[in-house]
């Protein structure tokens, strides 16, 4: 140990000063430490230990990291470092338990809560931080000279590069993304915290955030063209509909899940759905299904909202088969019902794996989206959102994946149910961890796998319904089996044993939840009709069968459903249970090259599987459990 009063010579100064990390070293070899002159030594020797001493008390946790630079991205240049940069700092709840309760509390029918939404400020309340956290982090970055604004449980700031690399121990720089005309994007491979601050902070973003520019990277899996357009100019409304090769059409589902509710139109009840990746619906299309499909639905309209810099570009090359998709099938299931649609921009943060390595694939802004919902009054909140995209759990970075499910569930306790498509790719694409050792593991879908979301599986065939191949479903990496599920996906997992148990966790939160059908649903784009399959379709559907409920509801005073999952699970006698089938994946994993088909797969069974959720619903027995008296006609 060294004398604080003497100052360092020879071989013991180098050697203490090779041990330090390459900043430290760097302050010291500019200081000279050849002996020095009479009434300086002491001097220097302070300002050395004072390095040193900060060195010490400085150390820092690595919050995020990327082993490598995103493939199909590359470094363009080094930021200046007078260069802006904004970050948003998450803070981690002061009752991480509370929110969960709560929601469950709310939602359980059983409970004498049910149906007692929170407010905004009450569920702000629950999720907000403790003043020692906010006051922490918030003196950190005054200490680096930063102001950051608080809005409960988030902190957020704009500062110089040289300050954020400074505050993070890290370096921003400019990359560009393949094939993408925006420009470069300021991002950074690891960034830390001291160490006294890890716990006081969820993640800080955008920082490990590199997004993948695409067309579209929604749940859609096939498109079949027609060869011949259709001519919006042809529709005539209540006249005979076009038709387009093997597909189902409006009034069969309506058929097939016994919906004959008629609902009155009402501004406190609203179904939403989300656009991303400059996907935009288009108004012409809108109103030549209305013609062809829903006559009496000829003369509606739908609002759209722009969010985050989104747009609602209505050229033709423009418009976008997912959006009007959802659009399309939400006005079929629950016309009149008021519709609106939210336009995002920008894109979210991507951890590279097998199946979404390059440019082809984006993730999406869901960070901002819910953001901007929570910040909204519980009257402007729709009842129902319906959301359509996603992507591999394991693609999302873990903290990024549970605060946004934990936004999510926030809504859920406000009233609004929240329903995903569970994706297209039965048990996983390509089956590989992204963890560097590029073992086989199935891919459960991000926002999917969320606990809070109502997870919408896919089927086809009328008679019997199946498991359509690409429905996906499994057991959450990030999440935790929820209790309102417990029982029956136990059951499922006493049933199949220790098949497949080294690719998935057993103690995941189970999905799908439900399912609809999913193969060649009609839809016009750019005047002519398609079809359209993935759980991209089942899930408008099943949203705007929420909706009637919702509306049914309201009819008699009651409020809206919020987070269903719970009603759901408690009403098994209310879903056709699907028991052919299968969702398949993972082709070209050894493990499985025995297998039929070379592939991995989730079979439709009795009572809930990971492929078809409770089944498909009986719309009539969900009517008569959520508005009791309320007649289907």
């Amino acid at each position: 140990m060294l004398d604080l009063g003497t100052p360092f010579r020879g071989g013991q100064t180098s050697d203490y000063i090779t041990s330090l990390s390459p900043p430290i070293f760097f302050l010291f070899s500019q200081s000279h430490l050849s002996p020095t002159r009479p009434g300086h030594q002491s001097t220097i020797t302070i300002m050395l230990w004072s390095v040193l001493l900060l060195a010490a008390g400085a150390s820092a946790h690595v919050k995020s990291s990327l082993p490598s630079v995103p493939s199909g991205w590359k470094k363009v240049r080094a930021a200046s470092a007078d260069e802006s940069v904004s970050l948003k700092i998450a803070l981690p709840a002061h009752q991480p338990d509370a929110l969960e309760t709560a929601i469950l509390r709310v939602s359980d029918p059983n409970h004498h809560e049910y149906g007692m939404h929170l407010s905004s400020e009450e569920v702000r309340s629950l999720v907000a931080p403790a003043d020692e956290t906010t006051d922490a982090v918030t003196s950190w970055l005054n200490r680096n000279g930063i102001k950051g604004k608080v809005d409960n449980d988030w902190v957020s700031f704009t500062t110089s590069v040289a300050k954020a690399n400074n505050l993070l121990n890290t370096t921003f720089d400019w990359y560009q993304q393949d094939g993408d005309k925006t420009g470069p994007k300021l991002r950074t491979l690891q960034y830390s915290v001291p160490d006294e601050l890890d716990a006081h902070v969820d993640m800080i973003q955008p920082t490990t955030r590199f997004g993948k520019l695409a067309a579209k990277a929604s749940t859609i899996f096939e498109i079949f063209d027609e060869p011949e357009p259709k001519n919006i100019a042809n529709v005539k409304v209540g006249g005979d509909h076009p038709t387009c090769t093997g597909c189902i059409y409006p009034d069969e589902i309506r058929s097939l899940y016994n919906i004959k509710y008629k609902p009155s139109a009402s501004d406190k009840n609203t179904i939403a759905f989300a656009s991303y990746l400059e996907q935009y619906s288009n108004y012409d299309d809108f109103t030549s299904f209305a013609k062809a499909f829903i006559p009496d639905a000829a003369d509606r309209n739908y609002t759209v909202k722009l969010v985050k810099g989104g747009l609602h570009d209505q050229s033709p090359d423009k418009i976008g088969v997912e959006a009007n998709l959802d659009l399309q099938y939400i006005l079929a299931i629950s016309n009149p019902i008021p519709i609106r649609e939210y336009s995002i921009g920008g894109r979210g943060p991507l951890v590279p794996t097998a199946n979404q390595p390059g440019p082809e694939i984006s993730n999406e802004p869901y960070l901002d989206f819910f953001q901007y919902l929570l910040s909204l009054k519980n009257s402007e909140l729709p009842a129902t959102l319906s959301t359509s995209y996603g992507e591999e759990e394991q693609s999302v970075p873990r903290e990024y994946a549970l605060k946004v499910c934990s936004m999510i569930g926030q809504l859920g306790a406000r009233g609004v149910s929240v329903i995903f498509s569970s994706g297209d790719s039965g048990p996983g694409d390509a089956c590989i961890r992204n963890d560097g050792t590029n073992s086989t593991y199935f891919e459960p879908t991000f926002p999917g796998a969320c606990p809070w979301v109502t997870s919408v599986g896919g089927t086809y065939q009328t008679g019997p319904e199946k498991a359509v191949d690409f429905s996906s479903g499994g057991f959450s990496m990030y999440h935790k089996r929820p209790v309102y599920q417990e029982r029956v996906v136990k059951k499922y997992l006493d049933k199949i044993g220790d098949t497949y148990s080294d690719f998935f966790d057993e103690q995941g939160r189970g999905f799908p939840d439900v399912s609809a059908q999913a193969s060649r649903y009609a839809v016009y784009v750019d005047g002519r009709l398609v079809g359209v399959s993935g759980t991209s379709a089942s899930a408008p559907m099943f949203a705007g069968l929420v909706a009637l409920l919702n509306a049914a509801r309201k009819s008699h005073g009651l409020p809206s459903l919020g987070f269903i999952n719970p009603l759901l699970y408690a009403s098994k006698d209310a879903f056709t249970d699907i028991v052919n089938g299968a969702g398949t994946g993972c082709r070209g994993r050894p493990e499985f090259a025995g297998d039929v088909g070379g592939t991995a797969k989730w079979n439709a069974t009795e009572g809930w599987d990971p492929v078809t959720g409770l089944g498909t619903p009986k719309f009539d027995k969900l009517l008569a459990l959520a508005a009791p008296g309320v007649k289907n006609a």
